[in-house]
C-alpha cells in the first residue's frame, strides 16, 4: 500500500488571481527580504485585501532557514493567529513556512523533531498556500522540510505528509525576475528531483509519468529561461516542471544526490540545486555500476538519446545532463564549484561530509546500496571530476 499527496494546484498566468478567492480573517505571509524589496509582497498582499484578509508579514527568512528562524516566524503566528498560512518566495520561504506551520498548530514540537511518522492534527488552526517565485524546488507540491541546524552544520530532510500545502499558486510572474544563476541553480535542482524520482527504489506508476515529463520539459526549456529571462514560455514550462518533479518526487523519493547535495551545502553553503545536481552524474555512473537492475535507460529513450543497454542508456544520461549543465554555466565538480577549496581542507571536511550524507533519508532510496567507503569515494571522485569507476 502506498499514498499519492497532492496540493491543489492552481497554474499558468493569473494564477495569482485566485488569492482573491480565499476565504478567512488573518493572513500570514512567510518570505524573504529579497522578496519583499522586488515588490512581490505587496502584489500577494492585494490579491489577499481583495479576499478581505488582514496581512501580517514575516520577512526574515534566510537561504537555507535555520531552527532558530523557525521557531521566530512561528512565536509570531501564535500572537497574529492567522488561518491562511502564505509561503512566499523559494524552497527556503516555502520550507520555513510548513515548518513554521507545524510550530503554530503544535507549539510543543521542536522543529528538529518534525517528522513523516507522527499525527500532527494539523489544520486546526489555519491551511497554507504556497506560491513558488523559482522554478526549481518543488516545494509548493511537496510535504519535505529542509532545515539547518547551525549548531552542528548539518541540514535536516524531514517534513509531514500533513503539511503538504491546500493550495499551490504555480503562476510565472514572479519567475520571470530570477537572474541566470539562480535560473540555472533551481532548474537543475528539479531535474534531480525528476531523475532520482523516477530511479529511486520507491517509483511507483503514479510518479513515473510526472518525473518523465519534468524531465523533457527542464532539458527543453531551461536553456532557453537561462537565456533570455524574458521567454514567457519557457518561464512557464520551467514554473510547471518544477511542480511536476516536486509531486514525481515527494510521491517516490529523492536519492544519493540529494544526500551528497545537502551534505556538500550544509559544510560549505554551497545553494542546493547546485549541490544536488553536481553530484547527479556521479551518482548515475555509481547506480549503473552495481548489481541492482535501474531504470537510466528509460530515461535516456524517452530524451531520444542512445540506449541499446542500461549501462549505455546511463551513460547518454550522464553525458546529456553534463552537457546541459555546461550550457547553463554550471559546475561540474565540487573543485570547479568552490575554486578556492584547497584539496588539504577539503579532506580535513570529509568524515563531516560523509557523516551528514549517511544519516540523510533521501540515501535509503538509492537505486544501489552505498556503503561509508562508496561515500567517501564519490565526494572524492566529485571533487577531481573524475567518471566513476567502482
Amino acid at each position: 500500500m502506498w499514498y499519492f499527496r497532492s496540493p491543489e494546484i492552481v497554474f499558468g498566468e493569473g494564477a495569482l488571481d485566485h488569492l482573491a478567492y480565499l476565504k478567512g480573517e488573518r493572513a500570514f505571509i512567510v518570505t524573504d527580504p529579497v522578496i519583499v524589496r522586488l515588490g512581490f509582497v505587496e502584489v500577494v498582499k492585494a490579491k489577499l485585501t481583495e479576499a478581505g484578509l488582514t496581512c501580517d508579514v514575516f520577512d526574515q527568512v534566510e537561504p537555507e532557514p535555520s531552527l532558530q528562524t523557525v521557531q521566530r516566524g512561528a512565536e509570531l503566528m501564535l500572537q497574529k493567529e492567522p488561518d491562511w498560512i502564505v509561503g512566499l518566495g523559494g524552497g527556503s520561504a516555502l520550507d520555513a513556512a510548513k515548518a513554521m506551520w507545524i510550530l503554530y498548530e503544535r507549539p510543543d514540537i521542536a522543529p528538529e523533531a518534525i517528522n513523516p511518522f507522527d499525527d500532527l492534527g494539523l489544520r486546526q488552526k489555519a491551511r497554507m498556500v504556497a506560491i513558488p517565485t523559482t522554478s526549481g524546488t518543488g516545494s509548493e507540491t511537496t510535504w519535505a522540510v529542509i532545515l539547518t541546524d547551525t549548531d552542528e552544520g548539518r541540514k535536516i530532510s524531514t517534513g509531514a505528509p500533513e503539511c503538504t500545502p491546500d493550495i499551490a499558486i504555480v503562476d510565472p510572474v514572479f519567475a520571470a525576475q530570477m537572474p541566470p544563476r539562480l535560473t540555472a541553480d533551481t532548474g537543475l535542482d528539479a531535474l534531480t528531483h525528476a531523475v532520482e524520482g523516477y530511479t529511486s527504489t520507491w517509483h511507483n506508476d503514479f510518479t513515473d509519468g510526472l518525473c518523465l515529463k519534468a524531465i523533457q520539459l527542464v532539458f527543453a526549456y531551461l536553456p532557453r529561461a537561462y537565456a533570455d529571462g524574458g521567454d514567457v514560455e519557457a518561464r512557464e514550462k520551467m514554473h510547471n516542471a518544477a511542480a511536476l518533479a516536486g509531486l514525481g518526487f515527494i510521491n517516490s523519493l529523492a536519492a544519493a544526490a540529494h544526500a551528497l547535495g545537502h551534505s556538500l551545502g550544509a559544510v560549505f553553503h554551497v545553494p542546493h540545486g547546485r549541490a544536488v545536481s553536481l553530484f547527479l552524474p556521479y551518482t548515475i555512473q555509481f547506480s549503473a555500476r552495481g548489481d541492482a537492475p535501474t531504470r537510466y535507460a528509460d530515461i535516456a529513450r524517452f530524451l531520444g538519446l542512445p540506449a541499446a543497454d542500461e549501462r549505455e542508456g546511463a551513460a547518454s544520461l550522464v553525458t546529456a545532463i553534463r552537457d546541459l549543465e555546461q550550457r547553463v554555466g554550471q559546475p561540474l565538480s565540487v573543485r570547479q564549484a568552490l575554486p578556492d577549496l584547497s584539496p588539504a581542507d577539503f579532506a580535513a571536511r570529509l568524515d563531516k561530509l560523509v557523516d551528514n550524507a549517511e544519516v540523510d533519508p533521501t540515501i535509503v532510496a538509492s537505486a544501489r546500496d552505498i556503503t561509508t567507503d562508496d561515500t567517501r569515494r564519490l565526494f572524492e571522485y566529485a571533487y577531481e571530476g573524475k567518471d566513476v569507476d567502482f
